[in-house]
């Protein structure tokens, strides 16, 4: 299964009753494939707000994103949580809803082994015949994946790439080097994207694709080609993007992105809160 180069972590759209905003939801999904050209799309990972989504609106989403789509793009559910058997129902359903892969975070807060961590991905891998990456995010989750479990686990069939939001190039590229061929690791930096290019990286799972995936892709295109001088340009230029809007808890900075450019998300849901006068200011200065 190939997700391409610029997987983008969607936003959930939210009415003002913070509701999820269903012909948005359409209205995003036509907008990243068409206008930002996002070779997949991740629905109910970190930036779609999962913390805050129960099941039956993860469901609806994934399928909801299954029909929008219609294979114009891939779909990746976020179904991972810290409880392995909640983690498994969700991704049997969201296998039975007809999505192209799962995105499973490392499980948060009850912070297991690293044993705990490879069986725990073992066992939902084992549950399922879609393609698996793995999502290792220390400073949200609290627990580092280890390199060496993350090559452990590279080795099950069916698990195929890491999706690594850490600043640790070391880390990295360990993964990169040590895992069998074919296995795939995304950057989940948006700033880190070419750096892990450079490191053997195969792409990014980005937030700032949202705005600036055209961009994004021709970047990636460019270290691809060879043109490391025009990559390295993009890279300086789109920079203060991929960081600015990271100045406001995520996705709160994206949502009111996406909101200035007309694409209507709505806010978040508590306990985020809204851009404020002064950060919106701020990230209208960035456009």
């Amino acid at each position: 299964m190939d997700f391409g180069r610029v997987i983008t972590a969607m936003v959930t759209p939210l009415n003002n009753e913070l509701q999820i905003d269903w012909q948005q939801v359409d209205t995003l999904i036509d907008y990243l494939i068409e206008e930002q050209q996002t070779d997949t799309i991740v629905v109910s990972g970190t930036t779609g707000e999962s913390p805050t989504l129960n099941d039956e609106e993860k469901l609806q989403l994934f399928e909801a994103a299954v029909k929008r789509a219609q294979g114009r793009c891939r779909i990746i559910a976020g179904t991972g949580s810290n409880d392995t058997r909640h983690s498994i129902h969700l991704t049997q359903a969201a296998e039975q809803i007809g999505v192209d892969g799962i995105l499973l975070v490392a499980p948060y807060y009850n912070r297991p082994s690293q044993e705990g961590l490879f069986q725990h991905f073992q066992a939902i891998a084992a549950s399922t015949k879609l393609p698996i990456m793995l999502y290792n995010v220390p400073h949200r989750t609290g627990i580092h994946l280890a390199a060496d479990t993350t090559i452990r686990l590279s080795h099950i069939p069916n698990i195929v790439a890491s999706k690594e939001a850490t600043p640790d190039l070391n880390h990295i590229t360990e993964v990169i080097t040590r895992s069998p061929e074919g296995f795939r690791v995304y950057g989940g930096d948006d700033s880190l994207t070419l750096p892990v290019l450079s490191i053997g990286g195969y792409g990014i799972v980005s937030v700032a694709s949202h705005v600036i995936g055209k961009e994004m892709k021709q970047m990636v295109k460019a270290y691809l080609v060879g043109d490391i001088a025009l990559a390295a340009q993009l890279h300086a230029k789109l920079f203060p993007i991929f960081t600015g809007i990271f100045r406001v808890p995520s996705p709160a900075g994206i949502k009111h992105a996406l909101n200035l450019k007309g694409v209507q998300v709505g806010g978040v849901r508590l306990p985020l809160l809204a851009a404020s006068e002064d950060e919106g200011r701020f990230l209208e200065s960035l456009f």
